[in-house]
């Protein structure tokens, strides 16, 4: 397949192109689902295919084809390149860069775990759902229904450049989740839920913690907690967010404005920003594709889809905005490096700037500094669902939570709904714990530009937060 890439890259030089990337992927993904004692989805999807991006006076055409002929590569070659021809006259924004030089992946770029998935067969994954589900059915009380949930990704991706630089790579990420949905006595419905996914084998699944009777076990006993839980009271109050909460904000309502082909067009918030302060002294913010998996979890993606190597970039540092997550022609056109943020859902689309594992960076307090500094205020924990706008503005609903007083947990609350501004709320950043978690996932992902769902990570340690707006739910 590197031959057929390095045919479509001097296809496209010989037509005229300024540069050219041609890559490839050869992906499986499985999903397994079950709800109480019912599969509702078993399935293996294949996706194969080449992309190619040609360049003419910093303008992209894109095409593609799932075909491995060579005639057909490079008809798909000559497409992207007329696009981009054709479309030079009309752009308002052009952003050339310069070539760079050549990267050639090493085999130490693709993780290799104990059990990879292709190794194990269907049975091996099935058990762990089933195991998921009759655990949490054990602990769990008033249940309405338990859904259990295995996915995998994996495969080789290749890519070819104008620099002359040649990627092959092996993606890989692996999830298991249990969701238990139960009733309180006045009829609402409270969840209870676990799960870890990331860029790992079926080993982790045998860890303790991770196993699927731990996380039966967690989500039960989390529904059943619910049951008796008050509800979050109205207000503005101190918060402590946990790490998965702390991560869908770093994503959803900052990761996402300093995206630089938003900051480019004007229409982040973030635009014309840089050295700014933003945030307290308390508030880093770090985007990358090469975190330490075995110490923190989390998406292994050492290269982009430009061919560009991942970088742990930080982006707000201790309240100061640095860096821009970038593709080769944002950075060049703002002066900063590329970051290796250019990424595509598939092969079906071009890469456009996202992001990889987006986290807040961690402080020194333990959980009870952490506590005793929230004083009195919500313990919010985990997300269900929410509202994002292109300024920063936020409404997320934690699935569950506590009433904390006097640094003390006082009793649980359900139906946590936080709003504010991600602007706002980096200047109240109060201080944060030592321990880093991030998470991934097969399920879910990033959504931008109708490429959804882009698989990404995301996490934090726990953040102290003043002044954020609840609002109560009745019970």
């Amino acid at each position: 397949m590197l031959e057929l890439l390095h045919d479509s890259v001097e296809k496209g030089q010989a037509l005229g192109a300024d540069f050219v990337e041609s890559r490839y992927e050869d992906l499986t993904l499985r999903t397994l689902q079950r709800s109480d004692d019912t599969w509702k989805d078993i399935q293996v999807k294949s996706r194969m295919g080449f992309a190619i991006t040609c360049y003419v006076e910093g303008v992209s055409g894109f095409s593609f084809t799932p075909s491995p002929e060579k005639k057909d590569v490079l008809e798909a070659t000559e497409r992207a390149y007329r696009m981009a021809k054709a479309s030079v006259s009309a752009a308002k924004l052009k952003l050339p860069f310069d070539e760079r030089q050549a990267v050639t992946s090493k085999p130490s770029d693709s993780l290799r775990p104990k059990i990879h998935p292709r190794d194990e067969n269907i049975d091996f994954k099935t058990d762990l759902v089933n195991r998921c589900v009759e655990q949490a059915h054990e602990y769990g009380e008033n249940i309405r229904n338990v859904k259990g949930l295995y996915g995998e990704l994996y495969g080789k991706k290749m890519l070819v450049n104008g620099d002359g630089s040649e990627i092959d790579w092996d993606f890989l990420v692996a999830d298991l989740r249990i969701i238990v949905t139960s009733r309180t006595e006045g009829g609402a419905m409270v969840l209870g839920y676990e799960g870890h996914g990331g860029t790992w084998g079926l080993e982790k699944y045998k860890t303790k913690g991770f196993t699927p009777e731990d996380m039966g076990r967690e989500a039960g006993e989390r529904a059943t907690e619910q049951l008796e839980a008050k509800a979050c009271p109205a207000g503005s109050f101190r918060a402590l967010c946990e790490e998965r909460l702390v991560g869908v904000l770093a994503h959803e309502s900052f990761g996402h404005l300093s995206e630089a082909d938003f900051v480019v067009a004007g229409g982040s918030p973030l635009t014309d920003k840089l050295g700014k302060r933003l945030g307290t002294e308390h508030a880093t913010i770090i985007d990358g594709g090469v975190p330490d998996i075995e110490k923190y979890g989390g998406l292994w993606v050492p290269f982009d889809d430009q061919g560009t190597p991942s970088s742990m970039t930080t982006v707000l540092d201790e309240g100061v905005l640095k860096h821009y997550l970038h593709n080769r022609g944002t950075a060049k056109k703002l002066g900063q490096d590329p970051t290796g943020n250019a990424r595509a859902v598939n092969f079906t689309f071009p890469p456009i700037p996202r992001m990889t594992n987006t986290y807040v960076a961690p402080g020194d307090l333990n959980e009870d500094e952490a506590l005793e500094l929230l004083d009195r205020g919500v313990y919010a924990i985990q997300t269900h669902g929410g509202q994002v706008t292109g300024d920063g503005s936020f409404l997320f609903k934690a699935i569950r939570g506590y009433w904390v007083e006097d640094g003390e947990i006082k009793y649980p609350i359900r139906e946590v709904s936080l709003s504010g501004n991600i602007l706002q709320l980096l200047g109240n950043v109060l201080g944060a714990t030592e321990e880093l978690q991030l998470f991934s996932g097969y399920f879910g992902g990033c959504g931008k530009g109708d490429q959804f769902p882009l698989p990404t990570g995301l996490g934090g340690p726990k953040v102290i937060i003043d002044d954020v707006t609840f609002g109560g739910e009745s019970q």
